[in-house]
């Protein structure tokens, strides 16, 4: 009897022991933030973009070009609708900072950079004071930034006459069906020569090289344009896309040895 008594007082709650919520109760209530995961979340964050085997001059180079093309607007940097952003504004950025990055090391990474992704300008401010602004020529993922670049109307605006766009096979399995394509960024970037030939606009580890025939995809209206550093931009069609109508030729380089694609390859997954 004992026992049974003392099972029934245990299904009673007590006053001092309140009944559990029910499941409807528990899902609608709110659970507590982790003090110190939310302080933590709240502060800029001081991580350098790139891989850990990366130079620290690498990762520093790495985080400016993220910053200026794609991170701006997610790290509270003003910037104009050029692509200008003030240098103070970015050597404050707690990214940059906590390097001890300082006007003299950002100009030095401008001029070292072999691709000439930046350009750095001095504009008188409301006070006549020089001012220092800096942007990223291309690439970027920010829609609101719109460039000054220079329109081709015709291939013979471009310097070299050709326009590349350099891909890996695996890539080219999707590009070779849909086209190219500018994702997330703003354009589609085709380089004015191979690997080795030209300053900007190619990966060096491209093995598949697709030549595209830029006056035909103009009279098919297109927009095409040149960027300070010379790369070629295409926003593509309406869709984003530049279609393998407009490939001329298609290329594969590897160990020293050349090979020319069929129209026909084009629909292949084989490379």
């Amino acid at each position: 009897m004992e026992s049974s008594a003392a099972a029934a007082d245990s299904a009673i709650p007590s006053s001092s022991q309140p009944p559990p919520p029910d499941q409807k109760q528990q899902k609608n209530r709110i659970k507590p933030q982790n003090k110190n995961k939310s302080d933590s979340s709240s502060q800029p964050s001081s991580k350098l973009r790139g891989f850990p085997k990366d130079t620290p001059e690498a990762r520093i180079s790495k985080t400016l070009s993220w910053l200026l093309r794609h991170g701006a607007q997610s790290e509270k940097l003003l910037m104009r609708p050029d692509g200008f952003v003030k240098v103070n504004d970015l050597l404050s950025n707690q990214r940059l900072k906590s390097q001890n990055v300082d006007f003299g090391m950002l100009k030095g990474i401008v001029a070292a950079d072999a691709k000439q992704r930046y350009g750095l300008i001095s504009e008188k401010n409301e006070a006549g004071e020089d001012e220092w602004w800096i942007k990223a020529n291309q690439g970027h993922s920010i829609k609101a930034v719109k460039l000054e670049l220079r329109p081709i109307l015709a291939i013979s605006d471009i310097p070299s006459g050709v326009a590349i766009h350099g891909t890996d096979k695996q890539a080219w399995e999707t590009i070779s069906k849909q086209g190219l394509s500018k994702m997330k960024r703003n354009h589609i970037h085709l380089a004015q020569g191979l690997t080795g030939q030209t300053i900007s606009g190619m990966r060096k580890s491209a093995t598949v090289f697709i030549y595209v025939n830029v006056a035909l995809a103009i009279s098919d209206g297109i927009k095409f344009f040149l960027s300070d550093n010379g790369v070629v931009l295409s926003e593509g069609d309406k869709t984003g896309l530049l279609s393998p109508r407009y490939f001329e030729k298609v290329e594969v380089r590897e160990k020293g040895a050349v090979r020319e694609l069929d129209v026909g390859e084009w629909q292949s997954k084989d490379v």
